[in-house]
């Protein structure tokens, strides 16, 4: 029989991700967005998850054998993120009805898990890596805590089983999305190009220097599909990244050849990209109209400020997958390629020149 996978948030880098990826191995696919946008093998499902009587409207007809969730909404507080995407999970989980059949609920969450929340990014007792799995909560606020928190209430009271999944930053493709580092660099290169610029680092020492690794979507797809098909991976918490290791002082050196644009030595001073691109919103209009670009608002596809804040931590960032790899999981994408595929698909897609 055909599976049935409802992917909530389907519109963003990593549900669109999944959604294509669960429709090529033959599932039955229900996307569930605000907005969601077309895509092939993909029924959509247009839901407020703040509104708990309209998303219970919208899924009374739907019983999934297994539901991706990978979608969360920026608040200007933590406590606000833990009130607004805590509902989000719960009034998703309790519009659904009681299983019939086994289901498998993945929740998405990422490395704030040991780092903190964007208010304690980095600060204070930092923690020790690599990042291991039983690494314990931290002693504040935190609304990917939360999240889980709903999820092992409603898996107590229903009976389904579940996974969380802490990528490291993600790379791949969305526009709108609010955490896009891979687009953000993109755009900055671009206009980097267009005007002459140095191509400057804006983060850190530690992470010019430092090892760090990052998250293709495609992998962390393969790794949520892996995890609910999986047995022995129910019920678990788990890192997931590319498995790879890298320093920025290379990659950066990549990225600016794939540009053509000049790479700046890096001289330990921080210039985060949300300075360097404060005035560029009226250049990216002129760029896109020019070259006839699917998008001409820079807000919607560069997100500097989330850039600013992986690149500028204070400590090399790695995460450790030994938990997923002796469980059976060995899929691996090197992390330049995720690149560089992303940057063919924009430009592929008219996003970029």
């Amino acid at each position: 029989m055909t599976k049935t996978a409802l992917v909530v948030g389907a519109s963003g880098i990593v549900g669109s991700a999944t959604s294509t990826l669960l429709a090529a191995q033959g599932w039955s696919v229900h996307g569930l967005a605000r907005r969601p946008a077309g895509q092939a093998g993909v029924q959509p499902i247009a839901a407020d998850l703040q509104d708990a009587t309209a998303t219970a409207a919208a899924l009374r007809d739907l019983n999934p054998d297994a539901v991706f969730i990978t979608t969360w909404l920026r608040q200007d507080s933590e406590a606000e993120n833990i009130r607004v995407n805590s509902a989000m999970v719960r009034n998703l989980l309790d519009a659904l009805p009681k299983p019939s059949v086994p289901r498998h609920v993945a929740l998405v969450t990422g490395l704030k898990h040991y780092l903190g929340p964007f208010e304690a990014y980095g600060k204070g007792t930092l923690p020790q890596t690599p990042f291991r799995e039983e690494q314990g909560r931290l002693d504040v606020e935190n609304f990917y805590y939360a999240q889980e928190d709903e999820v092992f209430a409603a898996a107590a009271r229903d009976g389904f089983t579940w996974s969380v999944h802490r990528p490291h930053t993600v790379i791949g493709m969305a526009v709108g999305n609010a955490m896009n580092m891979g687009t953000t660099l993109a755009v900055y290169a671009t206009l980097c190009r267009e005007k002459g610029r140095p191509f400057t680092f804006p983060g850190s020492a530690a992470q010019w220097s430092g090892l760090t690794d990052m998250t293709d979507a495609g992998q962390l797809a393969r790794h949520l599909i892996w995890a609910a098909e999986t047995e022995t991976a129910h019920d678990q918490a788990f890192n997931v990244v590319n498995g790879d290791i890298f320093r920025w002082q290379w990659m950066w050196e990549r990225i600016a050849r794939w540009f053509e644009v000049e790479a700046a030595p890096f001289d330990g001073t921080v210039r985060p990209l949300e300075q360097q691109m404060a005035e560029d919103a009226a250049l990216w209009r002129e760029i896109a109209l020019r070259e006839g670009l699917a998008e001409p608002d820079l807000g919607r596809l560069a997100s500097p400020w989330h850039t600013d804040a992986d690149l500028g931590r204070p400590i090399e960032v790695v995460t450790d997958m030994s938990k997923s790899r002796r469980l059976g999981f060995t899929a691996y994408q090197p992390t330049d390629d995720a690149f560089f595929a992303l940057f063919e698909r924009l430009r592929a897609e008219r996003l970029i020149p």
